[in-house]
């Protein structure tokens, strides 16, 4: 019972481990992210954002405004193992189907909620939506070089990190019923996983006496981490460069001179972050990334080549993984998309059809639940 991204984010993954997953949706329209568009691709009349966060799902239809398709709705949740709401505080109790009143018609079931920034406070009423939960979360000011202001993620990352994580907590809250034979009702919102994402550097600036991490005004990666963290252009890319001694570093781009200041001297690699990657990046940009790459992994320095998505997808290291799929409809819609990340027994999950049509499965869920 939920619709955009985060509610359908968790019951996707909770699919890809096994779960059979009915999406309730209105007779007129269905969930919004139906025309949410990306771009402007539309597959079969819906957006292939919704194709891809609702592949193999069954979709059943209920208006409940009206009493009869809202008790039918009861009747199934009575026999579900879970249930998934991401509405606004509120509006789910108003409707009659808030945790309390489902526990009492299956108090086997598990629960489970997001919202957008908790369900108390004076943030309740705000738009659950991903980037205003970047904007409060403070993590918009990890991004980005020092000189930009923030820099919110070029993807819905709250929405997809509290998924995750409501999905985490489901499956916890099922393991406990099997010891237990309770329910139990799980909460979180887009706020909370946004802090929880932070957990590492947020500790760090809780114990270092509230002392702000500066950005690197120079090919930043990390707000905390010293030269040379950064990605540096290339005569034909892209090159990343993680955590590697400074003195090891100079030794093989050849600049034992320009980096001697600061080979034996690791504060230095931090106060003098921007000057020393700037040396860097005049090196690096002098050949390709693949000449870097042959002098720089042999001495098991961390690097890699930044690649964009054809890239990616035409490489070895991509394809051995198998993580692309497609998924087609009895319509005639037929769509390229991802597959689970996770592997059980060394074997990895298909779900090979598309995300349904509005009320699709409306006759066959009605007798099957007897509903």
């Amino acid at each position: 019972m939920s619709q955009f991204l985060s509610g359908p984010y968790c019951s996707l993954r909770l699919l890809d481990c096994g779960a059979r997953v009915i999406k309730i949706e209105r007779p007129d329209g269905g969930d919004l992210s139906r025309r949410l568009y990306l771009s402007d691709t539309e597959i079969g009349g819906d957006s292939t954002i919704f194709h891809a966060i609702n592949r193999s799902k069954e979709s059943f239809a209920v208006d409940m405004k009206d009493e009869a398709d809202l008790a039918a709705l009861k009747r199934l949740l009575a026999r579900a193992d879970v249930m998934i709401q991401n509405f606004r505080p509120g509006v789910i109790e108003r409707l009659g189907l808030g945790y309390e009143e489902i526990r009492k018609i299956n108090p086997r079931i598990v629960y489970g909620s997001i919202t957008g920034y908790g369900t108390e406070g004076p943030w309740v009423t705000f738009p659950g939506q991903d980037l205003l939960a970047q904007s409060r979360s403070g993590v918009m000011w990890l991004n980005g070089d020092e000189t930009q202001g923030p820099v919110p993620f070029g993807l819905a990352v709250g929405d997809m990190l509290a998924g995750a994580a409501l999905c985490q907590g489901i499956l916890a809250a099922l393991v406990r019923r099997g010891i237990t034979g309770e329910g139990s009702h799980v909460e979180t919102s887009l706020l909370e996983a946004l802090v929880d994402f932070q957990f590492e550097v947020l500790t760090t600036h809780l114990n270092d006496g509230g002392r702000l991490p500066r950005r690197s005004s120079f090919r930043s990666a990390h707000a905390y981490l010293s030269a040379p963290y950064g990605v540096y252009p290339t005569q034909n890319g892209f090159l990343a460069l993680a955590m590697t001694p400074i003195g090891k570093l100079a030794d093989l781009l050849g600049l034992e001179e320009e980096l001697a200041p600061y080979r034996d001297a690791p504060e230095t690699w931090f106060t003098s972050r921007d000057e020393l990657k700037a040396i860097i990046a005049q090196k690096v940009a002098t050949a390709t990334a693949e000449h870097w790459l042959s002098v720089l992994q042999p001495a098991d320095i961390w690097c890699a080549k930044v690649l964009n998505w054809p890239e990616l997808m035409a490489d070895d290291g991509f394809k051995v993984l198998d993580m692309l799929q497609t998924v087609e409809r009895d319509d005639a819609v037929s769509i390229r998309t991802t597959r689970t990340p996770l592997r059980f027994d060394g074997t990895r999950a298909a779900s090979l059809n598309a995300a349904p049509r509005i009320g699709e499965h409306n006759a066959r869920i009605r007798e099957e639940f007897s509903l």
